[in-house]
């Protein structure tokens, strides 16, 4: 058999790939004007798109004079506000640290994703940085200027709840699954009774109990501070939603794949972490993704009750009278971050999802 030349076949696949998307476009009368209809809205909606955030848009230098002698977009404003965005009301002087804080969790997630790191050392590794992270953040040591977390803001706080929510989330989902699947009554009951109470109620009713009713019901003294309220409820809503997806991916797999752990002698525990967990999490997959990908999004809900999120830094930024409140703008910018993360991690668990489709 002669071998295919790889530089040939790559183009080749292109055109395959592109005549089976025209077929598919063009294949009968109802999407032949289905598509007719988005390209003409397309040729409608894309000029005087691309004419607002390019050709009459303001970009350097980044003054409010720029942005008022130009009709376009306003991306001075980004230009000269991005710190604050990104930072929130954090000290000026000291924003070097959160920016570390987010080199390094973003760094550290991209790392993660390889399966070839999922060893214990990345678990050590994530511990770290999360010290790391609230020693830069907070300060108070090694010379650091002490930062109270009220002024803590922007992407380090999305990411740090990202992060605890759906890092924590995860182990005490997978708990929460085996528990409500267990033969004992007194654990099956408890943890059906704490997930479908979490998922029962809104997680900004949630949000609300635990930075609003939860000082009035402890001592001064044990109140934990806003932000660490705010991550525990986030992390309790995660696992709660997480669990239910566990569950299914353990009622996808057949009782033979629990007798033959048997037979081969296998205790409980064996039998979840060598047989049945890695296949329930593999099915789980594409439910686990959508949602991960809501957990990102609703860290945006910690500013009804005073945490300076992305939204909440973009919203302090617009405040400044000397520029023309640019907020379309402003909620491009942040929608971008926020797409970044989440498109970039369902495309992660597509290819891992696919990886583990060809090595079965």
């Amino acid at each position: 058999m002669t071998a295919i030349d790889p530089m040939l076949e790559t183009p080749r696949r292109v055109l395959r790939n592109s005549g089976a998307a025209w077929r598919r476009l063009f294949d009968s009368p109802l999407n032949v004007a289905l598509s007719l209809l988005v390209l003409a809205a397309a040729a409608m909606a894309v000029p005087p798109l691309f004419k607002w955030a390019v050709l009459d848009a303001a970009f350097l230098p980044a003054t409010p004079q720029t942005c008022q002698a130009h009709a376009g977009a306003c991306w001075s404003f980004i230009v000269a506000k991005h710190s604050q965005i990104l930072f929130g009301i954090y000290p000026l002087d000291e924003r070097w640290r959160p920016a570390i804080v987010c080199v390094g969790l973003i760094g550290l997630l991209i790392y993660s994703v390889r399966p070839s790191s999922w060893r214990r050392g990345l678990l050590v590794a994530w511990l770290v940085m999360m010290v790391a992270a609230q020693v830069l953040m907070g300060g108070g040591i090694f010379g650091l200027t002490p930062v109270s977390t009220a002024l803590w803001g922007g992407l380090p706080v999305t990411l740090i709840l990202t992060v605890v929510a759906i890092g924590g989330g995860f182990p005490l989902a997978i708990l929460l699954a085996l528990a409500r699947r267990s033969e004992l009554p007194a654990l099956r009951v408890l943890s059906t009774i704490f997930i479908e109470t979490m998922r029962g109620l809104p997680l900004l009713s949630i949000l609300f109990i635990a930075s609003i009713m939860l000082p009035l019901l402890l001592p001064a003294a044990l109140v934990p501070d806003k932000l660490v309220r705010a991550l525990i409820a986030l992390l309790l809503f995660a696992a709660a939603y997480m669990a239910e997806v566990v569950r299914g991916g353990l009622q996808a797999i057949p009782r033979g794949q629990y007798e033959a752990a048997a037979a081969l002698g296998l205790g409980y525990w064996r039998t979840q972490q060598k047989v049945v967990l890695p296949q329930a999490l593999n099915v789980s997959i594409p439910a686990l993704t959508s949602t991960i990908i809501v957990m990102i999004k609703n860290t945006s809900l910690v500013l009804v009750v005073g945490l300076f999120d992305l939204i909440s830094s973009g919203k302090s930024a617009l405040a400044d009278p000397t520029w023309r409140s640019p907020a379309i703008e402003t909620y491009i910018f942040i929608s971008a971050i926020y797409f970044v993360l989440c498109f970039g991690f369902g495309r992660f668990a597509e290819s891992f999802e696919r990886r583990n489709k060809v090595s079965r």
